[in-house]
């Protein structure tokens, strides 16, 4: 059960629909950010995190307060919990990395407000994809964007872009690398962050390959087995003749060690 909070504020928009709310969503923001969610929460799964789509984020007591409601949030150091909205400071500390996906509507504010607004929320990275095709912006040729928060001067500062338009997240410890509709995350030595069913199917497949690996290794063995045997029983069958064709020849007189 979600914990109580000690002069907990009952939010207008946690009731209400926001202007993003009223929206529609495609199917393939959808599709993205579900699959996001399921890779982030694999990728921390073992550890104090907490992983939200669409929460209302709140700083301040005001009740009518315009919430921002990142597509995915990701929270260090606290335990995911059934909550309403996040009051950044009473529940608990801003979340360390937000993902916005694009839609038509809110592309420019994803690019130009929103890492000026999450500075000041105090989240350390924040990340935007386009995932539509045509891209919304028709002469760009990038999809993916991040900033890193700059703790000193308070700014959000844009993250340069590798290799084919990868950023490198220092949160997450990843790559995030553009791939058409989705946003694919690579650790350290570029193997792809699974989701929790990938992993599972990709355990699987590791364990049917190392059954027919073995299976194989062991009809192997088998056949060595058998073509052992064979020629053991032929070496026998032919000693065997050996010390018939020498008895019969004594049997003649004929003493066989003197052919």
């Amino acid at each position: 059960m979600a914990r109580h909070i000690e002069d907990e504020v009952s939010y207008y928009y946690d009731s209400h629909p926001t202007e993003e709310d009223l929206m529609g969503e495609t199917s393939v923001h959808a599709d993205l950010i579900l699959y996001l969610f399921q890779v982030l929460t694999w990728l921390f799964a073992g550890q104090t995190c907490a992983v939200y789509q669409n929460l209302n984020f709140y700083q301040t007591s005001d009740a009518m307060e315009y919430p921002l409601a990142p597509d995915i949030a990701v929270i260090k150091g606290v335990h995911r919990d059934r909550v309403r909205s996040w009051r950044i400071g009473k529940r608990g500390p801003a979340p360390q990395i937000v993902f916005e996906v694009a839609s038509s509507e809110t592309w420019d504010k994803d690019l130009k407000e929103k890492p000026v607004r999450y500075a000041r929320m105090g989240v350390q990275e924040y990340f935007a994809y386009d995932p539509n095709e045509p891209l919304i912006i028709p002469a760009s040729t990038r999809r993916l964007y991040g900033w890193r928060f700059d703790a000193e001067r308070r700014i959000m500062r844009e993250i340069p872009a590798g290799q084919n338009g990868a950023l490198w997240s220092e949160q997450m410890e990843s790559w995030l690398a553009p791939d058409g509709a989705f946003l694919r995350l690579y650790d350290r030595d570029w193997q792809p962050c699974l989701t929790e069913a990938e992993s599972e199917a990709r355990r699987a497949e590791i364990a049917t390959s190392l059954a027919e690996i073995e299976a194989k290794r062991s009809a192997i063995a088998n056949k060595r087995a058998d073509a052992e045997a064979r020629r053991a029983d032929q070496a026998e069958a032919e000693a065997q003749r050996a010390r018939m064709l020498a008895e019969k020849l004594r049997s003649l007189g004929i003493d066989p060690d003197e052919i």
